[in-house]
């Protein structure tokens, strides 16, 4: 969004309040119009998305103290700032922001003004350049960083230490980092003065971008390095040892902070966002912090009941108790046998019984199961279903 669209917006007609509104009043009028234009609440009403979005945007504004606060009185200046389109006085911001007249002393309209801006668009505003000491070069963060790790199930439940090969952007070890060839330095950039940016007017409002001769870094070289060819950044390998937390599970990511590419000129590093693959076990599954595990039992087992052994991973087996005319499908729990948590307790075991039926029976399996069917002869379990089944 541009400048001149920001400051043309009343946030207090979009969310139907007066300007002396309490912080009250804006929330109570925010909840009722974000209920009444929430996109879940108009399929496919692009007008009321457009909507939802400026009542959104209205509120992020004024319920900040401080945002609002700045807002107010950037929009109280003759012609709140909308140029002559809207009826007020036109003038280029970069007088109010001291780049002509006095407007740059301590304290001066110039001053206040720039403070304003800075901290309504979260920049230095337009007298940040005409208070920035020549040759001052501005920190950078060093750039987030994503690799990948692949563990097996066992390494990924205990926790393990590995290491991780990294190549990305540092400082040129030719010219350590300024970009110049060796017993040579860079001029401060005449174009912006060392600041990296530059301000462009458009009619009555401009707006600050990278410098176009020193491409944003402030300093002109005239006789680059041999090896970073003026860039003063190379790429550079290293290795670093990467702690993975006990239960991490597959597709997780990591973020281990400051690992990432090292910044410039004093500016702190980027992050490394580890993203985990871990391989399927044989035997155990995982659902969340839960193990899970399917476990055969035989038609007896099931249909009379009984104790059977089950395995835990990488502990003693449990002994579970069925109780008569268990089902096939049915799930049992066993408690803190599963995946390991932050807070040190772990999960459960889910078990699931698996009723195997016999493919092949002797004489006195037959004979004993035909006499169960002889049994039950008069129980119709289908009688239900087959009756439902006709009905419409």
């Amino acid at each position: 969004m541009s400048t001149k669209d920001y400051l043309e917006k009343d946030y207090y007609k979009v969310l139907g309040v007066a300007k002396t509104a309490s912080q009250e009043e804006i929330k109570k009028s925010y909840r009722k119009l974000a209920r009444k234009y929430h996109p879940d609440a108009n399929k496919g009403d692009a007008e009321a998305e457009d909507r939802f979005k400026e009542v959104s945007e209205a509120y992020d504004v004024l319920s900040d103290e401080k945002r609002r606060k700045e807002y107010d009185a950037v929009r109280s200046m003759p012609g709140g700032f909308r140029g002559q389109q809207g009826g007020g006085f036109g003038f280029d911001l970069g007088d109010l922001f001291g780049q002509t007249g006095g407007g740059t002393q301590p304290g001066g309209a110039g001053e206040r003004i720039g403070d304003l801006f800075g901290g309504l668009f979260g920049g230095r505003g337009g007298a940040g350049g005409g208070t920035r000491t020549a040759g001052t070069r501005r920190a950078r963060r060093g750039a987030d960083v994503e690799t990948e790790v692949t563990l097996s199930f066992g390494r990924a439940m205990d926790g393990v230490t590995v290491p991780i090969k990294l190549t990305s952007e540092a400082a040129c070890n030719g010219c350590h980092g300024t970009g110049a060839k060796a017993g040579t330095v860079p001029r401060v950039c005449p174009n912006c003065e060392g600041t990296g940016h530059e301000t462009r007017n458009l009619g009555n409002f401009g707006f600050q971008e990278p410098c176009k001769e020193c491409r944003g870094r402030g300093l002109v070289v005239d006789d680059p390095c041999p090896i970073c060819h003026g860039s003063g950044r190379a790429t550079g390998t290293r290795t670093i040892q990467a702690r993975i937390p006990a239960g991490v599970a597959d597709g997780q990511k990591i973020r281990l902070k400051g690992k990432g590419a090292p910044g410039e000129n004093g500016g702190t590093a980027g992050d490394l966002y580890v993203n985990i693959k871990v391989l399927p076990h044989k035997v155990f599954g995982r659902s969340g912090d839960n193990l899970t595990l399917t476990i055969p039992v035989t038609f007896p087992e099931a249909a009379l009941g009984g104790e059977i052994r089950v395995p835990t991973f990488q502990g003693q087996p449990v002994t579970l108790k069925l109780p008569e005319g268990t089902p096939n499908g049915r799930r049992f729990r066993v408690k803190g046998r599963g995946a390991p948590r932050r807070d040190g307790t772990k999960g459960d075991l889910l078990v699931t019984v698996d009723v195997h039926v016999p493919q092949k029976l002797d004489e006195q399996s037959r004979e004993a199961l035909d006499r169960l069917r002889t049994a039950g002869a008069g129980e119709d379990l289908r009688a239900d279903l087959l009756q439902q089944a006709r009905q419409e």
